[in-house]
């Protein structure tokens, strides 16, 4: 295997998951084994006990039966029980009343034990590989002989010992399938992430059409692949956008260039008066001026796009504002016998940026004039919604209102409404006021929003945080 594709290997997710699992594995199998291995020591362990406390005790009655004609038949009949119980290296001893040795069973161990072992008495203990009891005559008026019968731990822990050696070859069998397994699991389990992986590959900036399949398993890897087809989803979008607004703004730019272009061509073509120069100049300059208020409405768009919308944050009172827009605008309402009034009960103080603000003002309140018909009303509120902590700016026409399926597009770049509110030459623009009232408002942490009027016309509201 060439040394690049085995290192890519070693460090992909796959092999560390079947690392982890692995050795999640055997350290799980080998806990079992031990407290198996553990669990069983002690049962044996246990029932040993129980078995030596009845030995201890049929020697017990064998000894106050038989004691003192029958000494001989006691010996006989303890002996007989140590040969027959040689597999579990039982053995027993007497001792007299001054603790010496009286007798021993045949298979008694030879090594000498303690003397003060003799006055643990009717209990287990353990004393190198051996289990003993030792117990004495109950009935009264007998001697305080003990006798004690013992077992041996060999038999025990060589039935352990089988047991363990067993585990040891189910411990390598697992050592041994497990890494296999582990990979195979681990391969089943990453597949769903190198099908993200081979997909978003694939992807390209012209060509965002595909998307992750989702396996309906609602688990982790299903939320990522709905978390990146989203992710996608706005990716395209955003592509889409940016490339819509390039087109539009070329041509927008592109109707003034023409008309500069052909303006300087014309007034070369032949030779004309002062007057027709200083006409065309004129002519020329107000081109300029309509280049250079697309031209900022790009920047504040792009600067808005970027997140490097400057906003100067200070305490001002919209009222005064508002009021200075609407004597701006009272001499074209006049003109056209447009009735403005303003409804602003109290003070409303906000933090925010008082030129830009300006602008979302100027350019709601110039919306609401073009398509406004001669002899109507334009009605500006501005209030205060103590409940929500948010200072309340609304602009109302009485002109045709915005028709449903433009109300998702409405404050699109480049969009423009409904031909029948474009009703002469005075309502044509941009298709950009909205989308910057929009940017100035998002940036200072408000909403815009418009719906139309039971009656005639519709209502823009822009909430603001007071």
């Amino acid at each position: 295997m060439p040394r690049n594709r085995l290192l890519e290997m070693i460090g992909s997710l796959r092999f560390r998951l079947t690392l982890w699992n692995m050795a999640t594995l055997l350290a799980m199998v080998l806990f079992t084994l031990w407290a198996v291995r553990e669990g069983l020591r002690f049962t044996l362990r246990r029932e040993a006990d129980e078995q030596l406390m009845e030995d201890a005790n049929e020697a017990r009655l064998i000894f106050e039966s038989l004691y003192p004609d029958g000494l001989e038949q006691i010996k006989s009949e303890l002996n007989l029980k140590a040969t027959t119980h040689t597999h579990r290296g039982f053995y027993a001893r007497l001792y007299n009343e001054h603790q010496e040795l009286v007798w021993t069973s045949s298979n008694a161990p030879t090594q000498i034990f303690p003397q003060r072992i003799l006055n643990i008495r009717d209990k287990p203990f353990s004393f190198e590989q051996f289990r003993l009891i030792n117990t004495s005559p109950r009935r009264p008026g007998m001697p305080a002989w003990t006798i004690r019968v013992a077992t041996s731990f060999d038999p025990l822990e060589s039935d352990v010992g089988r047991l363990t050696q067993s585990m040891i070859w189910v411990g390598a069998i697992i050592l041994v399938i497990s890494p296999v397994g582990g990979y195979w699991l681990a391969g089943r389990a990453t597949k769903p992430l190198a099908d993200i992986i081979e997909t978003t590959g694939r992807l390209h900036p012209d060509k965002l059409i595909e998307r992750l399949p989702l396996r309906g398993t609602r688990d982790e890897l299903d939320k990522l692949s709905q978390t990146i087809n989203g992710f996608l989803d706005r990716i395209a979008k955003y592509i889409n956008d940016n490339r819509d607004f390039t087109a539009n703004a070329a041509h927008e730019l592109r109707s003034p260039l023409t008309a500069i272009q052909s303006s300087i061509e014309v007034s070369l073509n032949s030779d004309r008066s002062p007057e027709q120069y200083k006409e065309l100049i004129c002519d020329i300059l107000d081109e300029c001026s309509d280049l250079r208020i697309l031209v900022n409405q790009l920047l504040l768009l792009a600067e808005s796009d970027a997140g490097l919308l400057h906003i100067e944050k200070e305490p001002f009172d919209l009222h005064p504002l508002v009021e200075r827009a609407l004597d701006m605008f009272q001499g074209v309402a006049d003109a056209r016998n447009i009735q403005l009034t303003l409804s602003c009960p109290q003070p409303v103080l906000i933090r925010g940026d008082s030129g830009r603000l300006r602008q979302v003002v100027n350019n709601l309140i110039d919306n609401a004039m073009k398509f406004s018909p001669d002899g109507t009303q334009v009605a500006i509120a501005l209030s205060l919604d103590s409940e929500n902590r948010q200072a309340v700016f609304s602009v109302s026409d009485q002109g045709s209102g915005v028709e449903e399926a433009d109300k998702p597009h409405l404050f699109e770049r480049f969009f423009r409404g409904d031909k029948a509110r474009q009703r002469d030459q005075q309502t044509k623009g941009t298709g950009l006021g909205l989308s910057i009232c929009q940017a100035i408002v998002q940036a200072h942490r408000g909403t815009i929003s418009v719906s139309n009027n039971p009656q005639a016309g519709c209502t823009f509201t822009v909430r603001l945080p007071a």
